[in-house]
């Protein structure tokens, strides 16, 4: 089923930011995301906090985005939401907000795993970005997911690899948060280890059988570390604070590396695509764009905008969805775990 109008509404509020994007076919017209700035405070995502600011923020940010793409809401074609996985609250602003809209525009109302949009994101026509060819490997990365997905088209996806514990979003946050660095921390590591010296400081990596990771161990291993050189001097942080986050995050990276090239040795497919939050980290991108020389690897390395929590990724995925006609109704339900 082609159709050169086609124009998707996407709406995702899986977290704390609340995004709305419009899609023709699959070309961005417009991808807006509000930020909660309210968590920094807190150290973390307060879900009550973040939905009842996706209740305040949905409008404006729809509005936004239908100004900015030229578009009036009797043009769309069709309306794809965030069902899952996510913080319930926030799911539920999403889809609640998607149900009427469909319902009063009486359009198709289409439904996307958060995960699946974060892959399917290379799909995207940008100008300068190709897109993986099936099957290819994928590494979605952020605060609440690691996997290793093997890809065979675009509702065929199988986890061949991921956490056992931890994401490693959360390795990155709570490692910032032992240095005292303020949330969200991750970010942070990737600045100041451009300044630091990787092999400063040594941290065993965890010894996880298959394609499967672990993260926990690491963290741990890091408390201690830091833990033990500020008794023997309460200013060693400060003092060694960029090589401390290189060490840390060479680590990091090292330990997905290793998990990427088994893949690659037991499947024999040599695209790799990333996606997920952790992807805008700049030693990440560096390190997978080294691997296409040194490994023979074709790598996919998004847009930054569309590596963190937003619509246009949600878009994609419906635009796929509702070329093959995979609609549902009102009854569709939010999950805050959602089989993948």
């Amino acid at each position: 089923m082609q159709n050169s109008e086609v124009f998707i509404l996407a709406i995702e509020s899986s977290c704390d930011d609340t995004a709305a994007a419009v899609l023709h076919n699959d070309k961005v017209l417009s991808n807006v995301v509000a930020n909660q700035l309210i968590h920094n405070q807190y150290g973390g995502v307060v879900p009550e906090l973040a939905s009842r600011a996706h209740q305040q923020n949905i409008v404006p940010v729809i509005d936004a985005a239908l100004r900015k793409a030229n578009v009036q809401k009797e043009q769309l074609t069709a309306i794809a939401f965030t069902q899952g996985p996510g913080l319930m609250g926030s799911l539920l602003v999403g889809s609640s907000f998607s149900k009427s809209l469909s319902l009063a525009l009486n359009i198709p109302l289409i439904a996307v795993n958060h995960m699946h949009a974060h892959i399917l994101a290379h799909f995207i026509d940008e100008e300068g970005y190709d897109k993986p060819e099936f099957p290819f490997l994928a590494l979605t990365i952020s605060g609440g997911h690691t996997q290793v997905v093997k890809v065979n088209g675009f509702f065929d996806m199988e986890i061949i690899g991921e956490t056992t514990d931890d994401a490693v979003g959360e390795a990155f946050d709570k490692s910032a948060k032992i240095l005292g660095l303020p949330y969200p921390g991750g970010p942070l590591i990737d600045k100041y280890a451009k300044e630091g010296n990787p092999k400063a400081f040594t941290f065993t990596k965890p010894k996880v059988p298959g394609l499967d990771f672990s993260f926990s161990g690491l963290k741990t291993a890091i408390l201690y570390f830091i833990q033990k050189n500020k008794q023997e001097n309460p200013n060693f942080v400060e003092e060694n604070l960029n090589d401390i986050c290189a060490s840390i995050q060479h680590t990091i990276i090292e330990i997905l590396m290793d998990k990427l090239k088994l893949a690659v040795k037991e499947t024999g497919i040599k695209q790799i695509a990333i996606g997920g939050g952790v992807s805008a980290n700049s030693g990440i991108r560096n390190t997978l764009k080294e691997s296409e020389s040194k490994y023979g690897w074709k790598t996919f390395i998004p847009k930054f905008e569309y590596t963190t929590d937003n619509a246009a990724m949600i878009g994609i995925v419906g635009y796929q969805k509702y070329l093959s006609k995979r609609f549902e109704d009102s009854s569709v339900v939010s999950k805050a775990r959602i089989q993948f």
